[in-house]
């Protein structure tokens, strides 16, 4: 059928307008919250840039397919050299160092920066995914926010500050399908892919202890409580906005930066800091559930403010399918297990796991160390098969499932249970009692002054919602 050249006309206009506008339609309306497509750059907002997030953002700088867009932080600056991160954080170095990366592709390129970060969420619509690394308090809100306004989250370790948020995070995550990691880095080394092969593979026998330690101490070493005094708050820094949830207090250098993860209304101490790091390779190979008593010590004064200098916890897990229970224990502030006849000898790092089979050990390095084999014998044996995908980089392969990817293999739904371990090792330690821990409900039967410590406390506005 011929077509008239003016009805052909109207026809090519009309397709070129229609053209036109899918061109400019948000990338959501094109294939919903979650598209990215593989060929397109990845648009990313880092919100908390102080010692870790600064480390992740030049991780995301180095990846050729992610745009680093905003940052948000309540201080523009602040000194970072007494602790180990050493430099200057805050939203404007962060935003300095983004501009300056891109300068030399795109010389216009500016990076928004922001002291709030749930103003960012709402006026940066272009963001396709946030990376969290704040203090542990905020690391809940902030994903939350993401994820339900449908952007791919990352969150630094603990993914969340109590129980109660990581079955909500998990949850959230599980209902939006968002693409998520937690920054356990270790979890994606080889070394620990190693760890849970050898385990899995049997080499060391039926395994029915490890043992966990790290080295660390508090960063407030004189304090017994809370800290006195208010000094001025530093210049550019919104205090308020740092404390989030948390009911109004003081400034004071004690907390920020860094030191904060000393009080129990910001951090965790030393097992909510690295739980996630150093009970993964036990969590993984051994399909460890949650556990259903927990018992813990503390070395040192603590009270209902302030951590100790160091913990002793133990958690004893049920038998899973085949597996017989098994005890798991950590310590920090420098107490570390008696070495087994098996080591030969061999001195325990200042930081590590260590696994107790029937047949032998294994002993690795803390936060995914490659695994070391006793007694010598079992060394000699060929090495376990490659069972488990190699990660591409932490990541690496959070930005592949932002793309439609394989999920990430620390994704929410681990990173939570990883976070609901460590926590339930410090509500052991804040009770002063054994626990035995009602999973299903979220309880500690018969102790209600447990509830608090397993749901948090939110000031108005600031509720999970």
């Amino acid at each position: 059928m011929k077509v008239k050249p003016s009805t052909r006309r109207c026809f090519l206009r009309s397709s070129v307008a229609a053209a036109a506008t899918v061109q400019v339609l948000p990338r959501a309306l094109l294939g919903g919250p979650k598209f990215v497509p593989p060929s397109e750059k990845v648009n990313v907002a880092v919100v908390g840039v102080g010692g870790r997030g600064l480390q992740n953002l030049r991780e995301l700088l180095a990846l050729a397919d992610v745009q680093v867009i905003a940052v948000a932080d309540p201080a523009r600056t602040f000194s970072l050299e007494a602790f180990y991160y050493k430099g200057t954080g805050g939203r404007d170095p962060a935003q300095a160092a983004v501009e300056k990366h891109y300068a030399a592709k795109t010389p216009s390129f500016r990076c928004a920066a922001y002291e709030d970060f749930r103003v960012l969420l709402e006026k940066e619509r272009a963001v396709d995914a946030v990376l969290c690394a704040t203090p542990d308090h905020l690391h809940a809100v902030v994903s939350l926010r993401a994820l339900r306004a449908g952007k791919h989250v990352y969150c630094e370790k603990p993914l969340t500050h109590s129980i109660h948020e990581a079955r909500e995070v998990a949850r959230v995550a599980r209902e939006t399908g968002l693409a998520t990691q937690t920054g356990n880095q270790g979890h994606s080394t080889v070394g620990m892919r190693e760890t849970v092969e050898a385990i899995q593979a049997g080499v060391i026998g039926t395994v029915r202890e490890v043992h966990a330690w790290v080295g660390t101490k508090r960063w407030n070493p004189s304090l017994t409580t809370r800290p006195e005094g208010s000094p001025a708050v530093p210049e550019g820094m919104n205090w308020d906005l740092w404390l989030g949830p948390r009911s109004p207090r003081g400034y004071h250098p004690a907390y920020h930066p860094v030191a904060w993860r000393d009080f129990w209304d910001f951090g965790g101490s030393s097992i909510g800091d690295f739980a996630s790091h150093d009970l993964d390779a036990a969590t993984w190979a051994l399909d460890l559930t949650l556990p259903t008593r927990v018992e813990a010590y503390a070395a040192g004064p603590m009270d209902q403010e302030i951590a100790p200098h160091g913990a002793l916890v133990t958690y004893d897990f049920p038998a899973r399918g085949n597996q017989p229970p098994v005890r798991v224990t950590w310590y920090d502030g420098g107490l570390r297990p008696v070495a087994p006849a098996a080591l030969g000898g061999f001195p325990l790092p200042g930081r590590g796991v260590l696994f107790v089979g029937e047949k032998g050990a294994i002993q690795c390095d803390g936060a995914g160390g490659a695994p070391r084999l006793f007694p010598e014998s079992l060394r000699a044996a060929p090495k376990p098969a490659a069972t488990l995908v190699r990660s591409q980089g932490h990541h690496r392969d959070w930005i592949n499932a932002c793309k439609g990817g394989a999920p990430a293999s620390s994704a929410f739904a681990y990173g939570a249970h990883l976070a609901e371990l460590g926590h339930l090792g410090n509500l052991a330690l804040r009770l002063k009692k054994p626990i035995q821990w009602d999973g299903a409900n979220l309880k500690v039967p018969g102790r209600p002054e447990a509830d608090p410590i397993i749901r948090g406390t939110y000031r108005p506005g600031w509720e999970l919602g």
